[in-house]
């Protein structure tokens, strides 16, 4: 912290269990003195450490990476973490998909009510998710479901953490599980999070086959089951993240009848996902968190959901 006050950095690697002061207690602190550097929390598996580093996400930090145990630094790890480096360096982040959207022109938003709403977000996600589903509104009575790109592990405390935040159920959804009104369903850390409907309902499936993102869960398919299941009546969310995850099932939806909207540049840890929706031209709109929150909550002459 003192180091902070003479020295410029790009990215802090924060660890969350320490002796002394611990990181989630210094993160507020470290934000504050950083000047917009990012912070990479590097937590253990462990309970505790999957709590916090959670609710580290939500407090601001950037990502996560799983530390491994003593003797075990070898092998993914050094690359993982050379990877995740990278992602948060400040070159990675610029695009030249920001200045291409000066003439953008919005897709317009559906009349039609929303049965459905379908979140993505990646890096700088989770601190997204928590402004976004601030400004929701409660009177949104459609069945939500998100997917994040976080490690299994972490899904249980991410879900109590979505729930707290937002004042909504919220659920880590499974096979066969029917989403209820107003209710969050976040997918598992091992599969894609996917909708059908069965006797005019809506269930959950959870699908393991690759995606081509790479992705695990990824939201091409959450997004690609959505159109199929809901039509115009299923809406898309892209926010923060690296890479393009999402942007071939934002295309599925459009073709559909429904509307994707995205996170703004300048309010994303890394505006790749929302760009790469954005540069195809399948935006309906591309607000701060809490502004498409609040855009969804608009209605002509009664709420646009069902």
């Amino acid at each position: 912290l003192a180091m902070l006050g003479r020295l410029r950095v790009d990215i802090v690697l924060l660890d969350v269990e320490m002796p002394g002061t611990d990181g989630l207690t210094a993160l507020p602190a470290l934000l504050e003195r950083c000047g917009g550097a990012r912070i990479l929390i590097v937590s253990s598996a462990a309970a505790s450490g999957a709590a916090a580093t959670v609710q580290a996400l939500m407090l601001g930090a950037a990502d996560t990476l799983l530390k491994p145990g003593a003797g075990y630094f070898a092998g993914r790890f050094a690359e993982e973490l050379a990877e995740r480096l990278l992602r948060l360096a400040p070159d990675a982040t610029a695009s030249p998909a920001v200045r291409a959207l000066d003439d953008w022109m919005p897709r317009s938003l559906p009349a039609s009510p929303i049965e459905c709403l379908a979140i993505g977000a990646s890096t700088g996600g989770v601190d997204a998710l928590a402004a976004f589903f601030r400004a929701l509104s409660p009177d949104f009575r459609a069945p939500i479901l998100v997917t994040q790109h976080l490690p299994a592990v972490f899904m249980p405390y991410f879900a109590a953490q979505i729930q707290e935040t937002a004042g909504r159920p919220t659920r880590v959804g499974t096979d066969g599980l029917r989403p209820r009104p107003g209710e969050i369903v976040i997918a598992p850390g091992d599969g894609h999070l996917c909708l059908v409907r069965n006797r005019g309902a809506l269930h959950v499936r959870i699908d393991r086959t690759p995606a081509p993102s790479g992705c695990l869960p990824s939201v091409d398919p959450m997004f690609a089951a959505l159109a199929q299941a809901c039509g115009a009546a299923g809406h898309g969310v892209v926010l923060s993240g690296m890479g393009r995850d999402g942007v071939l099932g934002a295309a599925a939806i459009v073709q559909a009848g429904g509307a994707v909207l995205v996170q703004d540049a300048r309010s994303s840890v890394v505006w790749g996902m929302p760009g790469a929706v954005a540069n195809a031209g399948l935006a309906s709109a591309i607000l701060d968190p809490a502004g498409l929150a609040r855009r969804l909550g608009q209605g002509d002459e009664a709420p646009r959901w069902k």
